[in-house]
C-alpha cells in the first residue's frame, strides 16, 4: 500500500513538471524528488534516505563502539566518592574519556547522516558529563592540597620565610588531612612554595590534557584560578593585610596609615618574591604545554592580589602631600621600584600585561607624590612667620625642623635621585627660577639643584626673622646660630656631597662675617671708650680723662656683659671661639689703658683704687657670656 502511494506521488510530480513545460522523459525518480524536495517534507525525506554513497551500517557500528563507553563512563559519573581514591579507577576513567574523545572527533564529518547525527548528539551528551565530572575530580585535588602560606610565625622585620620542601615530588598525596612538610625558615626569599604534592600536579595535569582536548578549557581554567585565589586570599589574610578602599584610606589617621604600610611592605615582598613565582611555577607545571592556558590562569589566580597590592600604594601616591609623609611614601617607591624586576618577569605574559603596566604607571605615580611632598616642604618654610624672635638668639624651630628633615630625606639619597631626574626641570619643584650659582649644580644631579634651592628659601626666611631683633649684635648672633648648624647638618650628611665643597666654602664664609659683624656691633662701643686722645692739653685734663673713661668702659662692659649672658650659643666649639675673640680684642686695650692709668701723675701708686676689674676679672666675665638658655636655642640636635 505504501509502494503503490509512492508511486503515485512520483507520477503526480511527472505531470506537474509536464505541465509546467519541463522535460521528464529523461529524468529519473531521485531528478524529480530533488526538484520537489523543497515543496514537501516527505520527498525531502525519501530523498536523504536513498542519497548515493551512504553506508547504512555505519551507525550501527557507531552504536557498537559507544555503548560500552557509555557504560563505562556512567559509572564513574555516577559514583559517590572521588574517582582519584583509586588510581586504577582514574586511569580507567582517563582512557575511557580519551576513547570518547577520539570517537567524537572521528565521527563528526559525518554529521550530515541523521542516524549517526543522532549518536554524535548522544556522545557529546555523555562527553558533557564526563567533563563536569572530571571538573569536580580536579577541584576535589585542588581543595585537598590548599594550605595557605604562613608568615606569622617569623620574627617580625626579618626576611626569612618559611619554605614547603620540595622534594614533596616524590610524595603521593593521600588525601584530605595531609600536610605539606615545611622547611626550617631561611635568610631570603630565593625560595619556592611546592603547595601541592608532585603525584597531585600529575593528576591535575592529566585531568587539564582532557578538559583542553574537549573544548573545556575555559572551564578547567576557572576552577583551577577559583581554588588559587582563595589560597592566596588566605595567605594574605595571615600577613594581616587588610582590604581597603582608596577612601577609607584616604579617612584614616596618618598614624593608622602608617602601620598598614609596614604590613603592605612585607606583605608585596612576600607577594612578588614568594607567593607569585610560585603560583607560577605550579601554573606552569599543571597546564604544561599548553602554555596560553596556563598564562590565563595565572592571571585569573593572582589578578586580584595584585591589583589589591597595587591600589594601596596607589591610595598613597594620590594622598595628602604633607612633608610628613615623605619618609612612608618613599618607602613604597623604593619598595615598587625594588620590585620592578619581578613584576616584569612574573607578569611577562599578554594576560599580564595590564597589570605590569599598572606596577610601572603607579611607581611614577608615587615619584610625582614626593616631588609634590618637596613642594609642600618649600610651601612651608615660605609662610613660616616671622612674628615672635626666638629668645637669646638661638636656633630656630624651622631651621632643625628643616635640616634634620633633609639630612633623613637623603638616606634615600639614590631613589630621590632618580624621582628628581624623571623630571629634569631647571626649576624649583614648585615652578621658582633658580639662582645662578644653582643651577650649575644641575652637573651633579637634579636633587643637589632641588636642595639648594630649599637651602636658599630657609636662608632667605632666616634673614627675614633676624629683622625682628633690634640689637644689630643679637641679629648677627641668630644668623651666626642659624648658619653654623645648617652648614655642620650640611658637612655630616650625604647633603655635603650632593651640595659640594664650594657651597659649604661660601656659608662658612657666611658664618664668619657674622662673627665680625657681632663683634663690630657689640664691643666696638667698649674699645673705643679705651682708646686715649694724646692730644690732651694738659696732665690734668689728661688725668681727668682717664678716670672719666674707666668708668665709661665700666658702665659699657657691665652692661654688655649683663645683656649678653642671656644670650645664646648652641656650639660649644662657636662660643669658645667667640669668646677668645672678644678676649683677645679687648684685653691687649684694656691692658694698654691700664698702663696708661698707672703711669698717669694724678693716679700713680694708687691708681689700683680706682680700677674695678683686673685682667682676670674681665676674662671671667667674658668666659660668662651666651649661658644663656634660650628656648628653642638651648642644645643642638
Amino acid at each position: 500500500m505504501a509502494d503503490n502511494g509512492e508511486e503515485k506521488l512520483i507520477a503526480v510530480a511527472r505531470h506537474i513538471a509536464k505541465t509546467l513545460g519541463g522535460h521528464t522523459d529523461n529524468m529519473t525518480d531521485d531528478d524529480i524528488l530533488k526538484i520537489f524536495s523543497n515543496f514537501d517534507g516527505r520527498l525531502r525525506e525519501k530523498l536523504t534516505d536513498n542519497l548515493p554513497g551512504e553506508d547504512p551500517t555505519a551507525s550501527a557500528k557507531f552504536e557498537h563502539i559507544l555503548k560500552p563507553l557509555h557504560r563505562q563512563i556512567s559509572i564513574y559519573v555516577a559514583a559517590d566518592h572521588p574517582i582519584w581514591a583509586d588510581s586504577s579507577d582514574a586511569a580507567s576513567f582517563l582512557g575511557a574519556v580519551d576513547e570518547l574523545t577520539a570517537l567524537t572527533r572521528e565521527w563528526s564529518p559525518m554529521g550530515h547522516d541523521k542516524s549517526v547525527s543522532s549518536f554524535l548528539d548522544r556522545a557529546d551528551d555523555l562527553l558533557q558529563q564526563a567533563m563536569y565530572r572530571l571538573e569536580e575530580e580536579f577541584k576535589t585535588l585542588m581543595e585537598l592540597g590548599t594550605e595557605s602560606f604562613d608568615v606569622t610565625r617569623l620574627p617580625d622585620g626579618e626576611s626569612a620565610n618559611p619554605n614547603y620542601a620540595s622534594d614533596t615530588d616524590e610524595e603521593e598525596f593521600d588525601g584530605e588531612g595531609s600536610e605539606i612538610p615545611v622547611a626550617h625558615p631561611v635568610s631570603d626569599y630565593d625560595i619556592v612554595i611546592d603547595a601541592l604534592p608532585g603525584g597531585t600536579i600529575d593528576d591535575l595535569h592529566e585531568i587539564v590534557k582532557r578538559m583542553v582536548a574537549a573544548g573545556y578549557g575555559k572551564e578547567c581554567s576557572h576552577v583551577y584560578s577559583t581554588c588559587r585565589r582563595e589560597f592566596l586570599e588566605e595567605s594574605f589574610s595571615r600577613l594581616q593585610l587588610q582590604k581597603f578602599s582608596i577612601d577609607e584610606i584616604h579617612k584614616m589617621q596618618w598614624s593608622e596609615i602608617e602601620d598598614e604600610i609596614d604590613k603592605w611592605i612585607k606583605a608585596i615582598n612576600v607577594a612578588l618574591r614568594i607567593l607569585f613565582p610560585s603560583e607560577r611555577r605550579l601554573c606552569d607545571r599543571v597546564f604544561f604545554g599548553l602554555s596560553s592556558a596556563a598564562d590565563l590562569s595565572f592571571m585569573e589566580v593572582c589578578r586580584g592580589s595584585a591589583i589589591q597590592l597595587l591600589n594601596f600604594a596607589d591610595a598613597v601616591a594620590i594622598g595628602s602631600r604633607a612633608p610628613e609623609r615623605l619618609f612612608k611614601v618613599l618607602d613604597v617607591y623604593e619598595t615598587i621600584r625594588d620590585l620592578m624586576p619581578e613584576f616584569e618577569l612574573i607578569f611577562s605574559d599578554q594576560y599580564c600585561a595590564l597589570l605590569r603596566n599598572e606596577a610601572v604607571t603607579i611607581w611614577k605615580r608615587l615619584g610625582e607624590a614626593i616631588r609634590g611632598i618637596f613642594m609642600e616642604l618649600e610651601n612651608l618654610i615660605r609662610r613660616d612667620p616671622a612674628k615672635a624672635a626666638v629668645p637669646g638668639g638661638g636656633l630656630h624651630p624651622i631651621t632643625r625642623y628643616v635640616m634634620n628633615y633633609l639630612r633623613a630625606a637623603c638616606r634615600s639619597r639614590i631613589a630621590l635621585e632618580q624621582v628628581f631626574e624623571d623630571s629634569l626641570a631647571p626649576l624649583g619643584a614648585s615652578g621658582d627660577y633658580m639662582k645662578g650659582d644653582e643651577r650649575g649644580l644641575s652637573a651633579s644631579s637634579s636633587l643637589a639643584v632641588q636642595m639648594a634651592w630649599i637651602m636658599e628659601l630657609l636662608e632667605s626666611n632666616l634673614e627675614a626673622k633676624s629683622k625682628i631683633y633690634r640689637d644689630s649684635a643679637l641679629c648677627s648672633v641668630f644668623m651666626m646660630n642659624n648658619g653654623r648648624y645648617i652648614v655642620q647638618k650640611v658637612k655630616d650628611s650625604e647633603l655635603g656631597s650632593l651640595l659640594g665643597d664650594d657651597w659649604i666654602r661660601k656659608h662658612t664664609a657666611k658664618v664668619r662675617q657674622c662673627h665680625v659683624n657681632y663683634r663690630r656691633s657689640s664691643w666696638n662701643k667698649v674699645l673705643g671708650v679705651l682708646m686715649i686722645d694724646n692730644s690732651a692739653s694738659s696732665p690734668n685734663g689728661a688725668s681727668k680723662s682717664l678716670k672719666e673713661r674707666l668708668k665709661l668702659f665700666n658702665t659699657y662692659f657691665e652692661e654688655t656683659c649683663r645683656v649678653q649672658s642671656s644670650w645664646v650659643i648652641f656650639d660649644d666649639q662657636l662660643r669658645d671661639e667667640l669668646r677668645i675673640s672678644v678676649a683677645e680684642n679687648l684685653l691687649p686695650a684694656y691692658r694698654s689703658f691700664l698702663g696708661r692709668l698707672r703711669s698717669s701723675l694724678e693716679f700713680g701708686k694708687h691708681a689700683d683704687r680706682h680700677i674695678k676689674y683686673s685682667d682676670e676679672d674681665i676674662g671671667a666675665r667674658i668666659n660668662d657670656l651666651f649661658n644663656g638658655n634660650g628656648g628653642s636655642g638651648g642644645g643642638r640636635k
